[in-house]
């Protein structure tokens, strides 16, 4: 993965369009990661994934096992107050 700062990006769009062909660009605006730049391949990609509906038999039994004993946070107890009338 490439990371680069927003001017930089701006002087070599070019460069860093071709590199995100192969690998994500990170560009950064004072020193904090902003956006990241991707193929159009890859974007697809994940807007497919994005609308991928599982069912049931999709699922592995050791998948089902680890959600039937999975638990959740107990930073989550204050959404309780959501569904609490």
């Amino acid at each position: 993965m490439i990371r680069v700062s927003a001017t930089e990006f701006g002087k070599e769009v070019g460069r860093y369009q071709d590199a995100a062909l192969n690998q994500p660009v990170i560009v950064t605006r004072n020193g904090r990661d902003r956006t990241v730049v991707i193929s159009a391949d890859e974007y697809r990609r994940l807007k497919r994934r994005d609308r991928e509906v599982l069912a049931l038999e999709d699922f592995s039994d050791a998948d089902i096992d680890a959600v039937r004993r999975s638990a959740p946070s107990p930073a989550s107890e204050e959404f309780n107050r959501e569904v609490e009338r």
